[in-house]
């Protein structure tokens, strides 16, 4: 089964696409941090991350999205957009057949590291342990994504 693990944003958006057999380990397939530019109009910003991800489920056909649902914070401008990159994202995986998996923050942190109030470098530290990740690979929110798509595998159970 191959899962596309979002972290989502609409400056920065994390991608991985995990892949797992019936008797093998997940192993990453592909991951980025796909960033937008801050001097782009925001619907553009948003055009450019549903191409991005239509793109990825065309050539890497995942069965599943796995995706982080919003942590509120109180910035409502920053909730309000990360919601729309959330809906452009969700929109490409339905349209493309995906089953959706919706994670929250604790759910990825007993998943990744058994404790629901571990910290980022925690979460970060497992997953290297987890998965074998290029050394290079040093973006939060490409291992985050990482996270999400191993949070998926861990509760569908697929």
């Amino acid at each position: 089964m191959r899962i596309l693990g979002i972290d989502p944003g609409y400056e920065r958006l994390g991608i991985a696409v995990l892949e797992k057999n019936k008797h093998s380990k997940e192993c990453v397939l592909f991951s980025e941090c796909f960033k937008t530019s801050a001097k782009l109009e925001f619907n553009e910003r948003l055009f450019l991350i549903g191409e991005e991800v239509k793109e990825i489920i065309k050539k890497l056909k995942p069965e599943v999205l796995s995706i982080e649902t919003l942590f509120l914070n109180t910035n409502h401008k920053t909730v309000m957009q990360v919601a729309e990159a959330r809906g452009v994202i969700i929109y490409e995986a339905t349209r493309a057949g995906l089953e959706v998996f919706e994670a929250s923050p604790p759910q990825i942190k007993i998943a990744t590291t058994g404790y629901g109030r571990a910290n980022k470098e925690q979460v970060i530290k497992m997953v290297k342990i987890l998965v074998k990740v290029d050394k290079n690979k040093k973006s939060d929110d490409e291992l985050d994504a990482i996270a999400i798509a191993l949070t998926a595998f861990a509760c569908l159970k697929k």
